[in-house]
């Protein structure tokens, strides 16, 4: 009897739109080098979208494999972990590093790369075990795209101005750059349950008033993109932590204990 042959190859699209993903990050790395810090930003925000476009045709053409697993992983821990730290470093913190040891050393830099791979391994090894509505841990993209999205806004609006005096001065916003990246680590690493978004079934009708609520979305999205953007990841990132109050905690729904599958997302 013969044996039959593994099938050898990869899934061109998905794996198109993941090696995409990680060229952006690649491009936001060359660009903090020329000081275009804004466009390092877009460029990891890019990444952000074409990550979800390429579970979704994964799911879409039931193309997911354990290949596009690993290169997901590898290419995430480029766009979210080592380009948002980078940004993060050189546009915040290395302009103020006589102000102390947290400024002044590469730890929080460090510290979120390590936390984004910590982050990125553990998703892998318990792909199989875990509930696929929920992550164990803030995803790294959505921790990369906080980071993303706050120089964005400050670069938009580099000096908010309240009654002719400067609300934030520089050296304030390094402060906060500095607490968003420890923060950032903290919960990538945490046990916090966050809801995933693979489990909406696109194909499937929906209500008219969905279409309407994500028209409206997409209006206020683009009348203020940066700050929106800002406050919807930061808001997601707060959101394992919320969910942790007791009258709030009663009346979300409750991760599942068995198996039920999933590969994507991280």
């Amino acid at each position: 009897m013969k044996r039959g042959r593994r099938r050898r190859g990869v899934y061109l699209l998905p794996s198109l739109l993941t090696i995409s993903g990680m060229l952006c990050g690649v491009y936001a790395i060359v660009a903090v080098h020329n000081d275009d810090y804004t466009r390092a930003a877009v460029a990891i925000l890019v990444a952000l979208i074409l990550d979800g476009l390429d579970g979704a045709v994964a799911r879409l053409t039931n193309s997911q494999s354990e290949f596009g697993v690993q290169l997901d992983s590898l290419a995430d821990l480029v766009s979210f972990g080592i380009a948002p730290a980078i940004l993060s470093y050189a546009w915040a913190m290395k302009p103020y590093t006589k102000m102390g040891l947290l400024f002044g050393s590469i730890i929080p830099t460090a510290l979120f790369v390590s936390s984004g791979a910590f982050r990125l391994a553990r998703f892998n090894v318990q792909t199989q075990t875990l509930d696929k509505r929920y992550f164990v841990g803030l995803p790294i993209p959505a921790a990369a795209a906080v980071i993303a999205s706050f120089v964005l806004f400050m670069r938009e609006s580099p000096s908010l101005v309240l009654f002719e005096h400067e609300l934030l001065s520089d050296r304030v916003t390094s402060a906060l750059m500095v607490v968003i990246v420890y923060a950032m680590s903290f919960l990538m690493v945490s046990r916090l349950r966050y809801r995933s978004l693979k489990g909406i079934e696109i194909k499937k009708r929906q209500p008219f008033a969905l279409l309407f609520g994500l028209t409206l979305v997409v209006l206020i999205v683009a009348s203020a993109p940066s700050l929106v953007a800002f406050l919807f990841f930061s808001l997601y990132a707060l959101f394992g932590v919320i969910r942790l109050i007791p009258p709030i905690q009663r009346h979300l729904p409750q991760p599942l204990e068995h198996p039920v599958g999933g590969k994507d997302g991280a």
